[in-house]
């Protein structure tokens, strides 16, 4: 049988709980709500506030080439520090992993306001990663602890309120410091909101931690980083810094294949593995993880390459892309509220149906986007896109953490988040790749009679930055390869949205508490 709380070698106690006999549960879970809530609210203005002022960052630094590195890089980074923080989190309790990671994600921060060039960037983003690997996955572990399966869908609707609000606020803060201060401020406004939310933490989250001595599976860390990182190194760098087909790139992919099976080898006889590879025998896990693959993947393509097709295509300006975007993520947190009374009704599955229907609409709609569209059609396709997000993501994850006790609630909202952002992680790497192909092979078929074409590397660089007339062959060009770039990018989102249903589907339609040997 599934071990319970009390039975596992950790016991965490919230003070929620401890005080619920003499004060009441729910007058006390408000502050742990508010100081979830605000920590989430840092994760997300960052992940919404990034994507608009890429093309101001790009046009100041310049390596368009570059620039999927500063998604797949933070993305990396939290993706394989995940497993740890869940581990961690079930054996010394969530509220010093939370403190760490909020922390180290502010130290990140102020080393992206410094970045002087697009490596040191790169750099910056990754530590950002590796504080941002601990905050999401913490705040859906906390509420898991104290609320029940039924009271969370009221809690999805408070949690959907903070990604609204970082929706509307992060693209236009984003746009309005790259337009009229600098990009640098994308990142020192993370500061101010990271110290209310530590401080916040520290008067109203408490909790009693049993602790045991636990055993760090070292080994299997490395070598998922080791062969996670060669994978996105493999994908982004094939086809700009090597070929496809060279011995360099068969090599990168087969070190990183040996590597991981090394690793999955590994985890089976480790005293505490880091991944257990239990999460790939149930049906409702590997499900549920499956579909976070998807839904990283399908997140990282839309906010990554709309605002640059907004910006470089259709010309407007920071702002009016940042507004466009945020439609994607106001559409989120909407259908989250909804789905959380949904799956009370309908099961967990059928929502996630639902959802994964409406992700398929929408990236099939902004496939079909053309050169000449309007921003009210961007908006819609992001939009219906936001809002299938939101009502799958929701139902799969509660699913996720309903079918396990507290003792492996850590380990399998880990394993969750782990795939989600290791599916943006590789979806950011791929869909670069995509779009570095397209610019590439459009600029070695350009017309010998084109004069002033800039290198592929910097072209979108020169569009976003203004520093052609729109209207001249060159511009015309330009422009054109934007948009093929964004175009196979966008169909390529649409491909992997359809895997969405299917794996969903793998997800049973009645949920209970698994068993475990």
């Amino acid at each position: 049988m599934a071990a319970s709380p009390q039975e596992g070698n950790t016991a965490v106690v919230t003070r929620a709980e401890v005080s619920k006999s003499t004060i009441g549960l729910r007058s006390e879970r408000g502050p742990i709500l508010l100081s979830v809530m605000l920590a989430t609210g840092l994760v997300a203005m960052d992940s919404t506030i990034i994507a608009t002022a890429v093309p101001s960052v790009v046009a100041d630094l310049g390596g368009y080439s570059q620039f999927p590195w500063l998604f797949s890089i933070y993305l990396l980074t939290q993706a394989v520090t995940v497993p740890l923080y869940g581990k961690f989190a079930d054996a010394v309790g969530r509220r010093p992993v939370m403190f760490l990671g909020i922390i180290v994600f502010l130290i990140g921060s102020l080393l992206c306001a410094a970045a002087w060039s697009m490596p040191s960037l790169i750099i910056a983003r990754a530590v950002q990663g590796i504080g941002a690997g601990a905050v999401l996955p913490m705040s859906i572990t906390i509420i898991g602890d104290i609320y029940s399966v039924e009271e969370r869908a009221k809690v999805q609707g408070y949690l959907a309120s903070v990604w609204g609000a970082a929706a509307v606020l992060g693209p236009s803060l984003g746009g309005v410091f790259s337009e009229y201060l600098s990009w640098r401020w994308i990142f020192l406004i993370n500061l101010p909101l990271g110290a209310i939310a530590l401080w916040v933490l520290v008067r109203k989250f408490e909790e009693r931690v049993a602790r045991t001595k636990h055993t760090i599976d070292f080994l299997g860390a490395v070598l998922l980083t080791g062969g996670c990182s060669l994978l996105i190194l493999g994908l982004l760098e094939g086809g700009e810094s090597w070929a496809w087909r060279s011995g360099i790139s068969a090599a990168i992919f087969a070190v990183a294949a040996l590597l991981l099976t090394v690793f999955a080898f590994v985890e089976r006889s480790a005293a505490e593995p880091v991944l257990p590879l239990w999460v790939f025998r149930r049906r409702v896990l590997v499900g549920g993880n499956l579909a976070g693959l998807v839904v990283g993947a399908v997140m990282i393509g839309m906010s990554s390459f709309i605002p640059n097709y907004a910006q470089g295509v259709l010309g407007t300006g920071p702002v009016m892309a940042g507004f466009v975007l945020a439609s994607l993520s106001i559409g989120w947190p909407l259908a989250a509220a909804v789905a959380g009374h949904l799956y009370v009704r309908i099961g967990f599955r059928d929502t996630a149906l639902m959802g994964g229907t409406l992700v398929i609409v929408g990236c099939a709609w902004a496939a079909t986007l053309g050169e000449d569209s309007s921003l009210l059609t961007v908006a819609g396709a992001c939009f219906v896109v936001g809002a299938g997000l939101g009502l799958m993501n929701s139902p799969v994850l509660v699913a996720v953490q309903s079918v396990v006790g507290w003792d492996r609630r850590g380990v399998v909202t880990g394993a969750n988040m782990f795939f989600r952002s290791m599916g943006s992680a590789v979806g950011a790497a791929l869909f670069g790749a995509i779009s570095n192909a397209t610019i590439t092979s459009r600029f070695d078929d350009a017309p010998a009679t084109l004069d002033g074409l800039p290198e592929p590397s910097e072209a979108t660089r020169t569009a976003l930055g203004g520093d052609f007339d729109e209207g001249s062959a060159v511009g015309m060009f330009v422009r054109g390869a934007l948009y093929d770039a964004t175009h196979h990018v966008l169909v390529a989102v649409a491909c992997i949205a359809v895997l969405a249903v299917v794996f969903v589907s793998l997800i049973p339609r009645r949920t209970t508490e698994l068993t475990f040997d």
